[in-house]
């Protein structure tokens, strides 16, 4: 496929409104010019009510130009990881103008507080704004602004690593998204092929991914402790402003899982070896079509790709659609995967166009087209929120932000005509389906696991493979057969990013695939009147709790038993389980 566009090129994109705290002109790659305008603020006298609102806005723009610099060298990191400009250019911003505005932010934090109480404010407005700044001072130490610095410094080697693991196979050199396709193939012995040429990749650095991770685990342990905490994963919680559940919520989703999903999963493991002949499952043998049908090639090109989604997202609301179509224009995508990209999907904001970024790894295959229409709803979300003056109001909890991007897959299941004849979309349509199943399985793997590596911080390389082995069987691992497969069932959890990049950043995608199911019951019933409670939901962005939020989308804000069963049920007459 041809190589994309470069993108992020914002010459000719105006800015949502014109600055009036922050210069114009100001070198955001030069720390003391940095610090300086913060110092400005921090000496900002505030004197009355209508004064606390000014320093609110003008800490919210400053924090909007800064966001969306953070988020632009992220972005040609991730899509160049082999590009050492850019490598050094986000080296920098994390090493050096990230760290020294910690500090500053603490005592912006500290001031807004104290004149909260001096000027009293009149509404519930900013009610969640003040408990979010309340519970970041109480968990600021300068001491783990250095920790912080070494983790992301080993989350970039993380991502430099992935983006270097290309396969030499069939005669060329491949991605790791572009060997995935050969999973789909109807030849299991290519399949095999393939899949073990992946493997033995990956393994090559699974020393050095170990490594990492352990590195990873006792910075974060430190970080934790220094703020009194019994281990990170109880920090992580209140850091990532998790108000309205706790780790108990948590577990009682695992039980809901493996108590009511998992038969489901047994029973499609059945099905999937009966239609294929086989006794087992291998590896190679779960993403391929059980009868033994070409894999589905929905695109040839990244402009019929981009076409047909667009179209899609016409029929579900022609304004979302007019959305999609404005990142096009503005060279907003990337999403064809290349040598030297960094793996995975992501929705980036960029807080002062107001406008988003979507990257992916495109290879032409069926799953392509729910990873964009997923990042697209995160998208819509983006743009829903445009107008909130108050950028931490632009982001909702990501258990929110999460139905916006699963609700907007299972929205748009019914209209893969767009890339499918009639039978190869209902084939599409039940594949999706299928994969809920399965991602709900491994979402509570993954969540699980994370509980247990950060209670037990000093646990030995040796002992976390055996505890992933037990947690992973617990949750369907147990349903493929690994015999004769190496290492690699040891350590599947290295391609998750998310236990290297962004720990507890996973139970979240469980909270809000429960949402999006329940959206999708809601069309079901009613077309109109779901996408009337999607935009309900996301036009509040993140100014409301997540109960709240949840609620203006006729979602309860569940994720025991007591949603997974109906869901679940839902789910099983859909594909006849």
């Amino acid at each position: 496929m041809p190589e994309t566009r470069t993108p992020l090129n914002l010459d000719n994109i105006k800015p949502y409104q014109q600055r009036t705290f922050v210069p114009n002109d100001i070198d955001l790659s030069d720390v003391d010019a940095i610090c300086a305008v913060f110092q400005i603020l921090i000496n900002f006298t505030i004197n009355s009510q209508e004064t606390v609102e000014t320093f609110i806005l003008n800490r919210s723009e400053l924090e909007a130009v800064l966001n969306q610099y953070s988020s632009m060298l992220y972005i040609r990191m991730t899509c160049q990881t082999d590009n050492q400009e850019h490598a050094d250019a986000y080296q920098f911003y994390t090493e050096k103008i990230s760290p020294a505005t910690k500090p500053l932010l603490n005592k912006l934090n500290q001031k807004y507080l104290a004149a909260t109480k001096d000027f009293p404010q009149t509404s519930d407005r900013y009610d969640l704004y003040n408990l979010a700044i309340q519970t970041d001072i109480e968990l600021f130490r300068e001491e783990n602004i250095e920790l912080q610095t070494e983790v992301s410094l080993l989350s970039q080697e993380y991502q430099k690593r992935c983006g270097a693991m290309n396969v030499h196979f069939n005669g060329e050199e491949r991605t790791m998204p572009e060997m995935g396709k050969y999973l789909l193939e109807t030849d299991r012995t290519l399949r095999e092929s393939a899949w073990r040429a992946t493997s033995d990749r990956r393994l090559q650095d699974k020393d050095n991914l170990e490594n990492i991770y352990d590195k990873m685990i006792q910075l974060r342990h430190t970080i934790a402790t220094n703020c009194g905490f019994k281990n990170y994963r109880d920090y992580m919680f209140k850091a990532m402003h998790r108000f309205d559940y706790t780790p108990e919520h948590c577990y009682a989703f695992h039980d809901g899982i493996k108590n009511i999903i998992i038969p489901l999963l047994e029973k499609m493991v059945a099905k999937r070896k009966t239609n294929m002949g086989l006794d087992t499952l291998k590896p190679w043998d779960s993403n391929c079509d059980p009868f033994n049908r070409a894999p589905l090639e929905p695109f040839d090109s990244e402009e019929e790709f981009i076409s047909g989604v667009s179209n899609i997202f016409k029929k579900i609301d022609p304004k979302l659609a007019a959305q999609f179509d404005k990142m096009n224009d503005l060279n907003l995508l990337d999403l064809m995967s290349r040598k030297g990209k960094a793996p995975g999907g992501y929705q980036s904001g960029l807080e002062e166009i107001r406008v988003p970024f979507i990257f992916m790894n495109a290879v032409g295959v069926d799953d392509n087209l729910r990873v964009l229409i997923h990042e697209g709803g995160h998208a819509f979300h983006s743009f829903a929120a445009a107008d909130e003056p108050l950028v931490d109001y632009r982001h909702a909890p990501i258990e929110f932000c999460e139905v916006a991007s699963m609700g907007m897959e299972l929205l748009a299941i019914d209209h893969y005509t767009e890339f499918y004849e009639a039978d190869e979309a209902k084939r599409s349509k039940e594949d999706n389906l299928e994969s809920i199943i399965t991602v709900l399985a491994w979402i509570a793997t993954i969540d699980c696991f994370q509980h247990w590596i950060y209670e037990n911080p000093t646990h030995t390389q040796e002992e976390r493979k055996k505890k992933w082995l037990e947690i992973h069987n617990r949750f369907g691992g147990q349903f493929t057969d690994w015999e004769n497969t190496g290492e690699s069932h040891d350590y599947a959890w290295h391609r998750q990013l998310h236990l290297f990049e962004c720990p507890f950043y996973y139970i979240e995608y469980g909270i809000a695939q429960l949402g999006a199911l329940g959206l999708w019951v809601q069309s079901k019933a009613n077309k109109e009147n779901a996408l009337k409670n999607y935009h309900n939901g996301l036009s509040l962005g993140g100014s409301k709790r997540l109960p709240e939020l949840f609620q203006a989308t006729g979602l309860p804000f569940d994720f025991s038993e007591k949603t997974i069963a109906p869901l679940a049920k839902a789910l099983s007459e859909e594909l006849g389980l």
